[in-house]
């Protein structure tokens, strides 16, 4: 399921990035093309399929939020930032390279997605352009997932942790706002409300950041390709902090429900997505 929208994805932005000139290129690919599970991605081709979208436009949409996604992972691993060596196993882009790249590659990244989206090829009217571009841009910005970023930042100066609402908040913006934007990105292509794919991908998206907190505390650094349990050293507040590991787990059970019942309209269409909410719970990485 997730491994066949992955490769569609993966030759399309293999196209779409630039040869590997100089450090620049080089890293920019390096940066987004060394695989992960395409989440984000998947969802926008799936939320596509709903509504008859041609693929070729869909996979712009994931291509777009692919990037946007990988310059943020770039970004991330910074010194200023968690300062990670490891990425999926591999060395981050600023120990490949340096920080000035992996700096430039992630801005590189980051535009690329709205050229992307900008562009007419793939036939989509110039007025759902405009609204894909909106709507990534604030998903992306400073009340989407940079504004989730600072939260977690200011989070670890704090006098004291983050209560589960605030946490909640967080996430919603740090992890939700682009899966929410991948997953309503094939109701804008298809001109149809995605209110209800809204609501399923915030439930979504908060399922899969439990995990993740959950993962954190008991999962395997060799199968997570990256360091574990930053969260606990930094005295950050988590799901698992904040409900326990039992608790952490109900609360993720109970999104994936809710989420899938967001999705009754669609019936055995939305059978992909279902199983995308399913994965959130139980992934190992």
């Amino acid at each position: 399921m997730l491994s066949e929208s992955a490769a569609a994805v993966e030759a399309t932005l293999s196209d779409l990035l630039p040869p590997e000139g100089g450090a620049l290129e080089a890293a920019m690919r390096y940066g987004v093309l060394q695989g992960g599970k395409r989440l984000r991605a998947f969802l926008a081709l799936e939320s596509a399929a709903l509504f008859r979208v041609p693929r070729i436009q869909a996979l712009r949409a994931a291509a777009a939020v692919e990037c946007v996604h990988g310059y943020s992972l770039i970004h991330d691993d910074l010194p200023a930032m968690d300062d990670d060596d490891l990425r999926r196993g591999k060395p981050t882009v600023h120990r490949a390279w340096d920080e000035a790249t992996a700096i430039l590659a992630g801005d590189a990244l980051q535009t690329l997605a709205f050229e992307i989206l900008a562009s007419d090829h793939g036939g989509i009217d110039p007025r759902i352009r405009v609204r894909l571009i909106q709507g990534l841009a604030q998903a992306a910005g400073w009340h989407g997932m940079v504004g989730g970023q600072a939260l977690d930042i200011a989070a670890e100066t704090a006098a004291r942790p983050l209560d589960l609402e605030a946490t909640t908040a967080l996430q919603a913006l740090k992890t939700g706002a682009l899966i929410i934007w991948a997953a309503e990105s094939g109701a804008i292509l298809g001109r149809s409300d995605p209110g209800p794919l809204r609501a399923y991908a915030a439930d979504l998206g908060l399922a899969f950041q439990i995990r993740d907190d959950i993962l954190d505390v008991e999962g395997d650094p060799e199968t997570a390709g990256k360091r574990l349990r930053k969260d606990e050293a930094a005295g950050k507040a988590t799901f698992v902090s904040l409900l326990g590991l039992d608790g952490a787990r109900a609360r993720a059970r109970a999104l994936v429900a809710s989420a899938g019942a967001h999705l009754a309209a669609y019936g055995s269409a939305a059978g992909n997505l279902r199983l995308a909410a399913g994965f959130a719970l139980d992934r190992a990485a």
